[in-house]
């Protein structure tokens, strides 16, 4: 695979598109420096990997031009399948869809585009390649993708918490055996765990106060709020409702897909014509929907006026839920969004119960290598002389709710 292809990859339409899917989310929303996109991230990843194979290949362990360049290739086209809004509608448009899976598909399609130049490319994604460590550098608890989104997403939002030594750790990553063979992996060398245990505790605080910041879930709520109650419009097929709706977006929502249909040509084009303009843009003509619900949502979301989030202690019981949906039922009526036939089936647009759920570290899959000082490898929470990194593997699960602003919830328990 010659290093031209790279430059013929970036420009592809599948690349070129990530500039409109935005890193973060509705995170721009709520940091105004998030505006970066998941172009800028795919070519960080990629320069990541370029220095990580130069310090590899140092130390060491044989890199041949056509692995270098496939890795290279592995790196930029990671997050190719990425949903508009990255994952806050990854699973709205298509139902058990995962971007790993759309990212193989649209990455096998270029393969065929390219006649066979990406072979040695998808045998790296999948994890199929013979030296398995390059699959690590792709896809791992210490890869090219989660050590350049913590870097750039903590620089753009400017939470200081998620700064992470990346130089530090890529500088202190080998390969063992150092030949680089079918059992080889990459492991962290001593000199390198604290820089990895930074790294780790900087992706917890950056979940808890960018990715899972309250006001980010509660926007995802509302957007995710205004393209259901469209979908229902359009699989009721009541067009009127959702005039001006994107053709790219009014695919998704008026059929069922599911990751199934990835192999059929129609969902694939469809999908990357789809990105963060096309839901803006339909948003903003939903504003004017005869439907009250549909243009109240969407008004909220373009104008940012998003619902409030509150964690709870514990999930409500059902009764406290029925509760909550009579009350937010007298605002909706009250406001003159809806009627008293339709009052609480208009209410649940309105109520979102969710748990927020992160894990920094887990250590029984994929777990990250040290190869300690008399060469043997072992696990990282093995080798550390803190708790912290046994801390991180505990799984956090936090129960919210999310409802307007408007509406008293008085038996909302804040924490």
């Amino acid at each position: 695979m010659p290093q031209t292809l790279l430059l013929d990859l970036v420009q592809t339409p599948e690349v070129q598109r990530l500039r409109r899917i935005r890193q973060l989310g509705v995170g721009y929303l709520v940091f105004p420096g998030g505006e970066h996109t998941r172009f800028t991230h795919a070519l960080g990843a990629m320069a990541l990997m370029q220095d990580t194979l130069a310090s590899l290949s140092e130390k060491g362990t044989p890199i041949s031009p056509e692995e270098h360049a496939a890795a290279l290739a592995a790196a930029l086209l990671h997050d190719v399948g990425h949903s508009p809004f990255s994952h806050t509608l990854e699973h709205e448009l298509l139902e058990g869809f995962a971007h790993e899976a759309m990212s193989r598909a649209l990455l096998v399609d270029l393969n065929d585009r390219f006649g066979g130049a990406l072979d040695l490319v998808v045998d790296i994604f999948d994890g199929t390649y013979a030296r398995p460590f390059f699959h690590e550098l792709v896809s791992s608890q210490l890869d090219m993708d989660r050590l350049d989104y913590l870097r750039r997403d903590s620089f753009y939002t400017g939470v200081v918490e998620g700064r992470v030594g990346v130089q530090r750790i890529l500088k202190t990553m080998r390969v063992h055996p150092l030949d680089g063979g079918p059992g080889a992996r990459i492991v962290i060398e001593p000199k390198g765990i604290y820089a990895v245990e930074n790294f780790l505790i900087a992706r917890r605080l950056m979940y808890w106060q960018v990715y899972l910041h309250k006001t980010v879930l509660a926007g995802d709520q509302v957007l995710r709020a205004a393209i259901g109650r469209a979908r229902t419009h359009l699989r009721a097929g009541n067009d009127k409702a959702v005039d001006g709706i994107s053709p790219a977006l009014r695919f998704f929502l008026r059929h069922r897909v599911d990751s199934a249909r990835l192999a059929q040509p129609d969902v694939r084009r469809a999908f990357c014509a789809l990105d963060d303009a096309d839901v803006l843009f339909s948003l903003k003509r939903w504003m004017h929907s005869g439907d009250r619900v549909l243009a109240d949502l969407s008004r909220r979301f373009i104008e940012r006026d998003f619902f409030r989030t509150t964690f709870l202690p514990t999930p409500p019981t059902v009764a406290r839920q029925a509760d909550w949906l009579d009350r937010i039922a007298g605002y909706l009526l009250e406001a003159g969004l809806t009627d008293a036939v339709h009052a609480e089936q208009d209410a649940a647009c309105y109520l979102a119960l969710d748990f927020s759920r992160h894990s920094a570290y887990e250590r029984i899959e994929g777990s990250i290598a040290v190869l300690d000082e008399d060469g043997a490898v072992r696990e990282l929470s093995e080798i550390t002389d803190t708790a912290a990194v046994e801390a991180l593997t505990r799984f956090v699960v936090k129960p919210y709710v999310c409802y307007p602003k408007e509406v008293n919830l008085d038996e909302v328990s804040v924490r």
